[in-house]
């Protein structure tokens, strides 16, 4: 099913939804499902262009990250948080990164509990590599959307991350 049909589901079963379960909130509910849509529609969108330069899209957001980061390495924890993956699956991209020679990993210095993750020099060429073939894509999957509405997506996706934070936290506090 491509995101235009979901769409068009979406549209179809929410009177419906709202006939069968008239105290749900629809507005908000509609909005979850529109949000898993994009999410769903862009992992689809994305994910030949990965397999295309032989990676994964976390697989390359990891590499990314170690890239811009002061000393070139992190904790696996703090990669899973800002890739949005879980410690199981970053420790599977971990391990193949690690295979391929594009970091590596290290017990740390100062608590041999932890691990740390490193870039290698074929990592940052790597990266380096596939930068170039990223653009014409990346410019693609947001084509549809004006420059100011690109700018207000980005302002409403931020608002919408701290608000969730923000809940979240309120409700184990009431817990």
């Amino acid at each position: 099913m491509k995101g235009i049909e979901r769409l068009s589901a979406v549209e179809s079963s929410t009177p419906r939804m709202t006939r069968a379960l008239p105290d749900m909130p629809m507005a908000p509910t509609v909005m979850v499902r529109l949000i898993r849509i994009s999410a769903f529609g862009m992992g689809n969108f994305f994910e030949p262009v990965f397999r295309s330069l032989g990676t994964s899209e976390h697989a390359f957001h990891a590499l990314c990250l170690l890239v811009a980061s002061e000393k070139g390495m992190a904790a696996p924890s703090e990669l899973s948080e800002m890739i949005g993956t879980s410690r199981a699956n970053t420790t599977r991209i971990v391990e193949e990164l690690v295979q391929d020679g594009l970091v590596t990993r290290s017990v740390h210095a100062r608590d041999a509990r932890r691990h740390e993750i490193a870039i290698t020099a074929a990592g940052r060429k790597r990266v380096r590599e596939i930068v170039p073939r990223m653009v014409e894509p990346l410019e693609r999957a947001f084509s549809g959307l004006s420059n100011e509405e690109f700018r207000l997506l980005d302002r409403l996706l931020r608002k919408l991350i701290v608000s969730l934070d923000n809940s979240a936290r309120a409700m184990s506090s009431a817990a």
